[in-house]
């Protein structure tokens, strides 16, 4: 019988493993389920408490009414929760470092610029976060092209011309730089890479200086964020050569792309994103990009984005991460090939 005693207490124990087994596959389910049902509650009852948008500039700039627009018609869907926070400084670096050390709960979130997020860590040493690991993509909301001007009485009508000027004299002609290492820097380096000339850099610590320069024949050519210089082009005082850019612009339908002109490389262009603290749960994430992307998209904010100069973009956040990697890498060669150095 003892045998018979020994296999008997064998399945008993097999059973009593099976058994254990199954309970423990049970529990963690249940914790799975308790988790996903966590984390979309998490979402449902976002936001229940005020949100803070930064901006890492002055109030009145481009990336604060952008900043603004989005808020205000964020509050019509959070129930009035969304306020900016200006916080200007070093380059917009500042502001930025303040998004990325805050706590990742989705109550504050920011607007993101390529100078703190794409240019930054290839320029400055010393940049207190790392863009890539301490932020997270929220969603791209809109862009502005970059548009080559000279003044309205210059001899030169094209980018052809302007080349050909800058090879028959070469670092006698003269480009305004707004602040080294803006996108408009980078695509007055882009360009005199890709030509192969020699073109005296202007620094300006501000556009109005510099544009007004420009106009006034003191300096002879400006790479600028559309929304700056369109009044002036409106108005006369400016000849718009090239826009850097894949398609034209229809505030601007008759100036040519530079892909047009024979420099397709010659490509930059200023956005604002709207991005969080790294951490931030990603259905939270995926809430603020479901709510902006609805605003983005309603014909009010394509009209207004484009009085404006901008065009709306959208998209997911993989989109927006691919998009920032990609920028990343571009303006990296271009400091590099150009030994660009921080001021």
């Amino acid at each position: 019988m003892q045998p018979h005693i020994t296999q008997t207490t064998h399945t008993a124990k097999a059973v009593s493993a099976l058994f254990q087994s199954a309970m423990t596959i049970a529990f963690i389910a249940s914790l799975g389920l308790g988790f996903g049902t966590g984390v979309a509650a998490l979402a449902q009852d976002y936001p229940n408490r005020p949100i803070r948008l930064i901006v890492p500039y002055p109030a009145g700039g481009g990336t604060d009414i952008a900043a603004r627009w989005i808020a205000d018609r964020l509050n019509a869907q959070f129930n009035g929760t969304v306020f900016v926070d200006n916080r200007a400084g070093a380059n917009g670096n500042l502001g930025t470092d303040f998004i990325a050390k805050s706590t990742p709960d989705g109550y504050v979130i920011g607007m993101g610029t390529p100078g703190p997020l794409t240019v930054g860590r290839n320029l400055y040493t010393d940049l207190p976060y790392d863009p890539k690991k301490d932020l997270a993509p929220i969603i791209l909301a809109n862009e502005s092209p970059i548009v080559l001007v000279v003044n309205s009485k210059s001899p030169i009508k094209s980018l052809k011309e302007l080349v050909a000027s800058a090879k028959a004299g070469s670092g006698k002609l003269s480009a305004a730089l707004v602040s080294t290492g803006s996108v408009p820097h980078l695509v007055t380096e882009m360009l005199k890479l890709s030509a192969g000339v020699d073109i005296l850099d202007v620094p300006y610590k501000g556009g109005a200086p510099a544009l007004l320069d420009v106009i006034n024949g003191q300096v002879d050519m400006l790479f600028s964020v559309l929304p700056l210089v369109l009044p002036n082009i409106q108005a006369g005082q400016l000849r718009a050569l090239v826009i850097a850019s894949k398609t034209r612009s229809s505030l601007i339908p008759d100036v040519p792309t530079t892909a047009e002109d024979g420099y397709g490389d010659v490509i930059g262009s200023a956005w604002n994103g709207v991005v969080a603290p790294a951490g931030t749960p990603d259905a939270i994430v995926a809430k603020l990009n479901s709510e902006i992307s609805q605003i983005l998209a309603t014909l009010e904010s394509k009209q207004r984005f484009t009085e404006l100069g901008m065009q709306s973009i959208g998209g997911t956040p993989r989109d927006f991460a691919q998009y920032l990697q990609a920028e990343s890498e571009k303006w990296a060669g271009v400091i590099k090939a150009a030994h660009l150095q921080a001021p």
